[in-house]
């Protein structure tokens, strides 16, 4: 009870009717279950973002802004440009990334 009220310095005192009981606390671990569960089917029906911006691509591939620009400049990566701002396509480099594997002997 005294760890009870260290956490919680600002309230002072407990009273009666702000005790918890066993069903409370079942009830209480029911709907966090259900909500962790939802928050889980969300996450993995939902896809990633569609478009990334290019420090995320350079963190990706883990390649310079320089080496980016040259990939963007020759076609290998494609890109869309909204005012100052250049967007990739996340699916498009993750294809890239597939599909684009070197095997040096």
């Amino acid at each position: 009870m005294e760890k009870a009220l260290q956490r919680f310095p600002e309230q002072g005192k407990i009273f009666r009717d702000q005790l918890i009981t066993v069903g409370d606390l079942l009830d209480f671990k029911n709907q966090l279950l259900g909500d962790i569960k939802l928050l889980i089917t969300d996450q993995l029906s939902r896809k990633g973002k569609k478009w990334i911006k290019a420090i995320e691509v350079r963190k990706l591939l883990n390649i310079s802004s320089g080496k980016l620009q040259y990939l963007r400049d020759n076609g290998k990566i494609p890109y869309t440009k909204l005012g100052q701002v250049t967007y990739y396509d996340a699916d498009k480099i993750e294809t890239l990334m597939e599909t684009e594997t070197i095997i040096k002997p």
